[in-house]
């Protein structure tokens, strides 16, 4: 068995995977296994990962695989994991990098933790410019449970901290089909994920290592992107607030996500002008759906706890007449 499987993604960034590949050699280990997943690109990342794929396996353990199809990141992450034979498993999405060396560093504090995953900052890259990213908990390198780290609701947690690169993950949370993404999501596909991670791990840190680079601003990404796509947040968070209205601790727990659907639906309705006009259409009439499909107590404790603009435009949506078939 590999220490460490390491899952990477790619669809269409010829232009930066280099770098992610190269990241990869400066971090391999006979120990680690890197599992290359192409999206069926249409581009020349292919042909970049076939000879890279080839270069790696003097130094590391590596898969390529290639999908017939394109299915979108989290289609992608779960062929990656359905090959990953690690003790350890992590992502890096095919646009990123990772510091020399890294690697090694979160093998270790796994080891040294022994919980079911761990939780990292992270550097965010706009062209030139770089920025650090830390989670949002206090306590480091000191394993606890999970559940702890969604609440309160009224501030940034772990859960709004959705990166799933930003952390490794033990193997035993795989065979307890804790680690697999919602398949088709096109986008906040780690949302419905990280709250489940939560709810469901046993224990879990946060390390203090800086050794993953995001790259932001990416033409090519879908969150630069105005189209449809980007709608299917509504059905990332219809699944997180249907999975914790089943939880032990619903009532416990539910405020918290309801206000962070409110906060994600105000945000799009905020930047709607970038959405191409029939999307836009679409994103209202499906928000307004979706604000009345939330439980509704907790709702009208969210609304009050927003700022005036943000839960102005919610409470037009709620009064809206929604139309059949405008469930995401």
């Amino acid at each position: 068995m590999p220490k460490l499987s390491v899952i990477v993604p790619f669809y269409n960034v010829q232009q930066y995977a280099p770098d992610t590949l190269r990241s990869l050699r400066l971090n391999a280990d006979r120990d680690f296994e890197f599992i290359l997943v192409d999206d069926h690109s249409k581009d020349g990342t292919p042909a970049i990962l076939e000879r890279a794929a080839e270069e790696l396996s003097d130094v590391a353990r590596v898969r390529y695989i290639r999908h017939e199809e394109n299915g979108g990141l989290a289609t992608a992450r779960n062929t990656g994991l359905d090959a990953a034979q690690g003790e350890y498993l992590t992502f890096l999405d095919g646009d990123d990098w990772l510091a020399p060396g890294y690697l090694a560093e979160l093998v270790s504090a796994l080891d040294e933790l022994g919980c079911d995953f761990v939780r990292t900052d992270h550097v965010q890259a706009t062209a030139r410019a770089r920025s650090v990213h830390r989670v949002p908990v206090g306590r480091r390198w000191e394993a606890f449970d999970p559940r702890e780290a969604i609440l309160p609701a009224h501030r940034s947690t772990s859960v709004d901290y959705a990166y799933a690169w930003a952390g490794a993950y033990h193997r035993r949370l795989l065979e307890r089909g804790v680690l697999h993404f919602t398949d088709g999501l096109r986008t906040a596909e780690d949302r419905p994920w990280i709250w489940k991670l939560h709810r469901e791990a046993e224990s879990f840190a946060v390390v203090s290592l800086l050794g993953v680079f995001y790259r932001r601003g990416v033409a090519s990404s879908l969150t630069q992107i105005g189209d449809v796509r980007q709608l299917d947040f509504i059905r990332a968070f219809d699944q997180v607030i249907e999975e914790t209205a089943a939880d032990r601790e619903a009532d416990r727990l539910l405020p918290k996500a309801v206000r962070t659907y409110c906060a994600i639906i105000a945000h799009h309705l905020s930047n709607e002008d970038r959405f191409e006009p029939a999307v836009a259409r679409q994103l209202r009439s499906m928000s307004a759906a979706a604000i009345k499909r939330m439980p509704q107590d907790a709702l009208g404790d969210a609304l009050e706890a927003m700022d005036m603009d943000r839960s102005s435009k919610l409470r037009r949506l709620r009064r809206r007449v929604t139309p059949a078939g405008a469930a995401a």
